[in-house]
């Protein structure tokens, strides 16, 4: 298909697309001639990615452009996987990249779950996260971290499940990135609504 054609196929604006060809988000097209080049399926994957980046997670164009190099220079899919992490879910805010940091309540939660001893921009993030609310006064018990340890263990289980099925890069990055984004929303807003259940049982039969 021509460019009109790819625009009017994905919704995307010719002027979009060539934006997105010259800052090497989107792959050139095969050439017809000097003026014009034709686009594939292929292109119209990588355009909805694109799109749902910027739209649903609210990624900027260096991060699309970041994630998108790792999967196009052939990055494995646990690097690329941990990338989409730390990008949706903001890691570097909360801890500094590529500086192990360990503290003993994440220790103990990690042989806890009997997950791999193995460091991360996660795990540094909830290290830095603990010694934060240390800091402040806020006790974090071993009953605490148990019970929510496990609740997200089984989470991350049907997420990792789910994530890892597309062969296609692209649509693992999608599938990874939108539902990394959607649950953890969707995980604030059950435990809201849990918090109020209880809040609302207590004050109410207290009443």
């Amino acid at each position: 298909m021509q460019l009109k054609e790819l625009s009017g196929h994905t919704g995307v604006s010719a002027a979009s697309i060539k934006y997105y060809l010259r800052e090497g988000l989107l792959p050139a097209g095969e050439t017809v001639h000097a003026t014009r080049a034709q686009y594939s399926a292929r292109h119209v994957e990588r355009l909805g990615l694109i799109q749902a980046l910027r739209r649903i997670v609210g990624l900027n164009i260096e991060q699309i452009r970041g994630i998108l190099k790792m999967a196009d220079d052939g990055a494995p899919r646990l690097d690329l996987l941990a990338a989409v992490q730390r990008v949706v879910l903001n890691l570097d805010s909360h801890a500094q990249a590529g500086v192990d940091i360990g503290t003993r309540a994440a220790d103990a939660v990690v042989r806890l779950r009997n997950w791999p001893d193995y460091p991360s921009d996660a795990r540094n993030a909830l290290n830095a996260h603990l010694e934060l609310m240390e800091s402040l006064n806020i006790p974090v018990t071993g009953e605490v971290l148990d019970t929510y340890s496990k609740a997200m263990d089984d989470v991350a289980r049907v997420d990792i499940a789910a994530t890892t099925a597309p062969d296609s890069v692209d649509q693992l990055i999608l599938t990874a990135a939108v539902g990394m984004h959607m649950h953890s929303q969707l995980l604030l807003k059950l435990l809201a609504l849990a918090q109020a259940s209880h809040a609302i049982r207590r004050y109410e039969q207290g009443a």
